[in-house]
């Protein structure tokens, strides 16, 4: 019987492109996550399912976990990759033969203190977590449920802290 256990993740955005408060601002707290154009994380995507949770990231800008989504919609083609107009288009996928894929997220919650990477590194817990790996650019990424509890229970003191 395969394992319908929730899966983590963490997803990657610039903050100018599409920040958490983008995201709280969207129909239903709800968007669809394109714009992946790296065969790993596209195939990362393949693997959620609905319920599974992601952390949100904010990259680039005081890189920093700002938040928590959960998948609504497992991957389907990216329909921004057709689009001529669109920032993402990539002319070798067609709606015949899709080579890219996205998923729908929710919101769940934006942090009220995001967690920076600097403190993430100092955090013995998420060693070997790949966000924290050097050069580690993936902008989907799995989280380990021990990583995913961690970052969770830092957002919590982080709150506690400072109400």
């Amino acid at each position: 019987m395969p394992d319908t256990k929730p899966r983590h993740w963490l997803l990657k955005s610039e903050p100018n492109c599409f920040s958490i408060n983008d995201l709280a601002a969207a129909p239903d707290q709800t968007t669809f996550w394109d714009g992946v154009r790296n065969y790993q994380a596209r195939n990362l995507m393949r693997e959620m399912r609905v319920g599974d949770q992601a952390l949100y990231y904010h990259s680039q800008t005081n890189p920093s976990v700002v938040g928590l989504a959960e998948i609504v919609r497992e991957a389907y083609p990216d329909h921004t990759a057709w689009d001529p107009q669109s920032n993402h288009f990539d002319p070798r996928s067609t709606p015949d033969k899709p080579v890219w894929d996205m998923v729908d997220i929710r919101l769940v919650r934006k942090f009220p203190h995001p967690l920076p990477l600097p403190l993430l590194r100092t955090v013995a817990d998420l060693a070997g977590m790949e966000l924290l790996r050097k050069g580690s650019r993936l902008s989907v990424q799995p989280v380990t449920e021990s990583q995913f509890t961690t970052i969770l229970r830092l957002a919590d003191e982080a709150t506690e802290e400072n109400p």
